[in-house]
């Protein structure tokens, strides 16, 4: 079954511990949890200390993405925050192999993430080690912004590699995912659908997240 990941980035800053529970409620099995520096992208968002608070209330799997320069100085203190995985970027570190490592050995999944323009053969050297390959479907630091179509064959070719070299991370895509495009995304080789706008934009989130399944798993 797909893994839904609703996007923290889009829910309400006056209401986190409401609005995770009514997606934890819906369905959702991860929460995503954008960190932006402001520098690696045009943005800023949530420290450790972010995590560390809406840690307490929820069970769900803290899928923490690090949208920030130099991301491996911050690992451990997510790590320590409470994240499950955390995913960094490899335009914004030549340490890949050494990130991996330390997630491995603080029990956490190791992911990395590609810009739309990255070759998703860049994984390679890595590709065994990965936990999670998060596929970016916009250009990263804004919600709202359209899913690019042209993401479908960058998961595909994901998945080949994957098959390709016997690895097992799961494929992530992050960007414009919403119950009209979730089936494509899922038949291109999809495991966890990041959405943002699409659930917590919607009224009835439980409703948004499931129409989002059923599409999914209509086309898988």
């Amino acid at each position: 079954m797909v893994i839904i990941a609703p996007s923290l980035l889009s829910a309400n800053a006056g209401n986190y511990d409401k609005d995770i529970k009514v997606v934890e409620d819906g369905g959702a099995q991860y929460l995503h949890i954008d960190v932006m520096d402001g520098h690696f992208v045009p943005n800023m968002s949530f420290g450790p200390n972010i995590v560390e608070g809406i840690r307490k209330n929820s069970k769900l799997f803290f899928d923490v993405h690090l949208m920030i320069e130099k991301p491996e100085q911050f690992v451990i203190p997510f790590i320590k925050a409470g994240a499950d995985s955390v995913t960094i970027h490899v335009e914004a570190s030549e340490k890949i192999e050494e990130f991996i490592s330390t997630c491995k050995q603080h029990g956490v999944k190791a992911g990395v993430s590609l810009r739309p323009q990255t070759p998703v053969s860049s994984i390679e050297s890595f590709i065994s080690d990965l936990d999670l390959l998060l596929i970016m479907s916009i250009n990263p630091g804004f919600g709202g912004q359209s899913f690019m179509p042209e993401s479908l064959e960058r998961i595909n070719e994901a998945k080949m590699l994957r098959e390709k070299h016997k690895a097992s991370f799961l494929i992530s895509v992050d960007g414009g995912v919403n119950a009209e495009n979730a089936g494509k995304i899922r038949q291109a080789g999809a495991d966890i659908l990041v959405a943002g706008s699409a659930i917590f934009g919607k009224e009835d989130r439980i409703a948004a997240i499931q129409d989002i399944i059923n599409s999914a798993e209509q086309r898988a």
